[in-house]
């Protein structure tokens, strides 16, 4: 079983690099990954800043959690799961569930009436909206995370080196790797860095039927310089599982990667066609996560298993302030699909 990291490294650059390229398995260090990309290489990230999406809020009395899953702060909107009483320290799965029956709820100055709910999910309109509920969210918020990193985490440690507009639920946390200087290296290459906007959402509800239904539908855009940028790739390279989401589920729509905003749907698994992608770089998760299913369109499942068999091994930590593996997907497959010579 793969061990979860418990806090960031000191040093980024020291986290191990598992490298999956068909049969062929090595282990580096994440300072080496621009020696994995080359010339005509488009690196997309995804940009999304980390919210505090985890908030204690209060009703009747009685005190519980909401994480988010979407936020609207113009129209109020949000979507999220509800915990019983405890807070990260408690595993996920081992949490109470929330109250029965709630019908409002309070963090701060804002009050969301529940407008519906299906067992841990729940929709809300907060009141008021705009700018005081933005507010209030970075007042009363705290970064989501879980048990297997006790000491709470400050938000700018789930920040990637790049995040731009607050969209993401959870961080991005592949991104993680792309230092200023990584990202300098990747450029010297020829590669070129592209990027989009992914609302990352939660890894775990503490519901064993909710869970099997992760990911969510998480919302995207996707830029038009970003586009052009694909059109000429020689590979397509994801950082991160969100990206590869947004990439291949505007790819599934559309027939191609195209600009705009969506709501990604699209599970990958390895049924699913790779349309956009060639490579991914994610954290080391575990078999039967979402993640770790979704790296099934890449490589077959014994190959899959035989790296997290190895990073097992190797000691690599997993989750998402732990180790990286660089799996490159059959080759040519995505890449004819985007020339309209393949389904």
């Amino acid at each position: 079983m793969i061990a979860p990291a418990a806090w960031m490294r000191d040093d980024e650059g020291e986290s191990r690099l598992l490298v999956v390229e068909g049969e062929a398995l090595h282990v580096a260090r994440i300072r080496d990954l621009p020696r994995c990309v080359g010339d005509g290489d488009v690196v997309v990230v995804n940009d999304a800043a980390t919210l505090p999406a985890s908030l204690r809020v209060e009703s009747e009395g009685r005190a519980f959690e909401l994480r988010l899953l979407t936020v609207d702060v113009v129209t109020g909107r949000l979507h999220g799961v509800l915990f019983g009483e405890g807070d990260h320290r408690t595993r996920t799965e081992h949490r109470p569930p929330p109250p029965e029956h709630v019908s409002w709820l309070r963090f701060g100055e804002v009050v969301a009436r529940v407008v519906h709910r299906e067992g841990r999910l729940v929709e809300l309109e907060a009141a008021p909206s705009g700018d005081a509920l933005v507010a209030a969210l970075y007042a009363h918020g705290r970064p989501v995370q879980y048990a297997h990193v006790p000491e709470p985490l400050p938000l700018w440690a789930v920040q990637t080196p790049y995040a731009s507009r607050p969209w993401a639920l959870e961080m991005p946390s592949a991104g993680r790797a792309l230092s200023v200087s990584v990202l300098t290296a990747i450029r010297s290459r020829g590669a070129t860095v592209a990027r989009l906007t992914h609302a990352a959402g939660l890894s775990a509800t503490g519901d064993p039927t909710l869970d099997a239904r992760l990911p969510l539908a998480e919302r995207y855009e996707i830029p038009v310089e970003t586009v052009r940028a694909l059109e000429g790739a020689r590979r397509v390279i994801a950082i991160g599982t969100s990206v590869v989401r947004a990439l291949e589920d505007s790819a599934a729509r559309h027939g191609q990667v195209s600009s705009g905003c969506a709501t990604a749907t699209l599970r990958l698994s390895a049924t699913t066609p790779r349309r956009a992608v060639d490579a991914v770089l994610t954290g080391v998760h575990e078999k039967g996560t979402s993640h770790a299913e979704l790296l099934r369109a890449f490589v077959s499942e014994a190959v899959l298993d035989r790296a997290l068999d190895r990073a097992d091994a190797l000691g690599l930590l997993g989750h998402e302030l732990g180790d990286f593996l660089w799996v490159v997907g059959e080759e040519g497959r995505a890449r004819l699909a985007r020339s309209g010579r393949a389904a």
